[in-house]
Formats: C-alpha cells, structure tokens, sequence
C-alpha cells in the first residue's frame, strides 16, 4: 500500500530494507504486484544480494556493515561477491556511506566523520574500478546539512564523473526537517551535484508521501531559481534527529515515541542538546553515540544512552520519564559549569 502511496504522489525510486529470507520471500511478492522501480537496502547479511538482485533495479550497501557478517571474509571479497551478482542480473549498485554507520576500521584511525566518509566512499569506488563495473551512484549522508555540502562536494570534486543520490538522512519532524533538507539541496543541486534525492523525515505511514511533495517543491525552486533557505545550516537550541520511519524501522510506535519526545523537551528548546531518536539497529548506535541523549530503538525496548555510555534498556512506557530526567540533570549540569 506505501509504495502505491507513494508512486501516486511522484516517486521515480521506492527503496525497501531486506536482512532476512523472509524479507526476500515478501519482497517476491510485492515484485509480482508492482512495476515501480525498486531498491533494496541491504543490511550486515550481504549475500542476500544473490537472492534479490533479479527482483530490483537497484542495490544498496552500506561500506560500514560490510564488516559485520562474517568477519573473516575480507571486504573486497564481499564486494566481488556482490558485483558478480549485480552484473549477472544486469542490476545497479549504490554505495551508500551513512556518517551514522561508518567503517569501523577508517574510525579507528581518528579523523573526522567527513575523512572517514570521503575515504571510505572512495575505497569503493576504487573497488568497483578493480571490478570493471560501472553501473554504481554513490550517497554521502548526515543527520548534519552542512556536513552533507561538505562531503558532497569534496566527492564531487575528486570523482566528477560518479552520478551522486542525495539525502540528509534522520533529518527529523516537520518543519525543520524540511529546512534541514532543503538547505542542503539548495546549495548542491544549484551547483550541479546531484542526480537523485532523497528527503527523509519521520512521518506516519499514512503521511510518507510528503517527502515526495517536499523533494519535488525544492527540486522546482532551484530550477526557477527561487532559494528558500540559507548557504550553511545555524540552529542554535535543542536539535532533535530522528529517521524517517522506513523499512528498517523495528517497532512502529518509534513515530509516536519522536512526536512524544519532541512534546516533552520543550522545556529545553533554548538548550544546544542534540537529542537523537533512532528507529532501527543500523544507524542507531552511532548517531545515538553522538547525540547528548540518544534513544535507539528495538523491537520490545529502547536502548538509551548519554553521550555514547549506554544508560539501560528501557520498555516504552519508562522512557520518556527517564529521558525527561536525565534532559534536566544535563541542563543542571551546564548551568553549574557556566556559574
């Protein structure tokens, strides 16, 4: 029913998450009953691309979780693997480099997120050079907009030929995660970086299809030239990210859980805090270990952490009191460091 929604509404591309065989098995059948052109994300289980690549137009993987499943199978190997496959079934790739999941081998080195990402990115594509296989787009993306200027164009740069999907992933709840996007969009599509876009933003099932009306809207102003936005991205306050409740997302009630979250830490909106509000295990730990309070959540429990150290496991129900409570402990805190 969403990918009806949401070709009714314009989408071009429906991109589905797929970790298991029953995933496939529900893949197959949504095939035989659309003709949209479909992408599967492929989670930490790599070799399912052997099982879904005939189904698609196009294959996800994430550089970061290639290190996850069978570890003792070096990553080029694992990329071989899935190039073989794509090329057999005559099946696009992307690489898709999220700052949330980074490779943790390029991280243990200690550069910054935009390094490890450029590096990472360029790793890949490198490896597809190896393979002699052309058919690839590459995405670079961060809950942060400037930071996806940043890296996208510094990709640009060095590999001007590579077609770019872009998305300023976890860009949260209406209005600001249309702002978040749109600044980012504006400033790259202008510049000509850019082949397709994604918007991402934590909406009901029944209300995905904004993200379609939001990409086309901003897409339209830069054509006719009309810009909205600013060239950097200053929002001094509480900043909340939050996934876009898609696929990967675990427990439905996460959307609910972001809408309840932004309600209660209102008392905080003139605080610099980020708090982070993850649907899923794949981009979850990390922006929750980058957030100041991070909520992660599966599929029965939400794991919440305070600047990366794990707090405990928390039902649904318990969260939001404690989140509340740990938000002013922070506050306090702060107001005692500036006195």
């Amino acid at each position: 029913r969403q990918i009806s929604l949401l070709q009714e509404h314009g989408a071009d591309i429906i991109r589905i998450a797929i970790d298991s065989k029953r995933d496939v098995e529900a893949l197959q059948a949504i095939r035989e009953k659309t003709k949209a052109r479909l992408v599967v994300d492929l989670q930490e289980n790599y070799r399912l691309i052997a099982a879904v690549a005939p189904l698609v137009d196009k294959v996800r993987y994430n550089p970061g979780h290639l290190h996850h499943h069978e570890k003792e199978v070096p990553v080029f190997e694992k990329v071989k693997f899935i190039v073989k496959h794509a090329r057999e079934s005559e099946c696009a790739l992307r690489i898709g480099v999220n700052f949330g999941s980074l490779d943790p081998k390029q991280k243990e080195l200690g550069s910054e997120h935009g390094d490890v990402a450029l590096k990472s990115a360029a790793q890949h594509v490198g490896y597809m050079d190896q393979l002699r296989f052309e058919n690839f787009v590459v995405s670079l993306k961060s809950s942060d907009p400037n930071e996806v200027i940043d890296i996208n164009r510094g990709f640009a740069d060095a590999h001007p030929g590579i077609p770019l999907h872009l998305g300023v992933t976890e860009a949260g709840m209406l209005p600001m995660g249309e702002i978040k996007t749109r600044v980012a969009f504006e400033n790259l599509l202008a510049q000509g970086i850019g082949d397709t876009i994604r918007v991402s933003l934590t909406l009901p099932f029944e209300k995905k299809y904004e993200e379609i009306l939001i990409g086309k809207r901003i897409v339209e102003d830069v054509y006719q030239g009309r810009f909205r936005s600013v060239p950097r991205f200053e929002h001094n306050g509480l900043n909340i990210i939050s996934c876009p409740s898609c696929s990967r997302v675990e427990n439905e009630a996460f959307v609910e859980l972001a809408e309840k979250v932004r309600e209660l830490s209102g008392f905080a909106a003139a605080e610099n805090i980020t708090i982070a509000v993850m649907g899923c295990r794949v981009n979850g730990p990390g922006e929750s270990d980058d957030a100041d309070l991070g909520l992660w959540c599966a599929p029965n429990h939400v794991n919440f952490k305070r600047r990366g150290e794990l707090i405990g496991a928390f039902s649904y129900q318990e969260i939001l009191p404690r989140l509340e409570q740990e938000l002013r402990m922070l506050i306090g805190e702060r107001s005692g460091q500036a006195a």
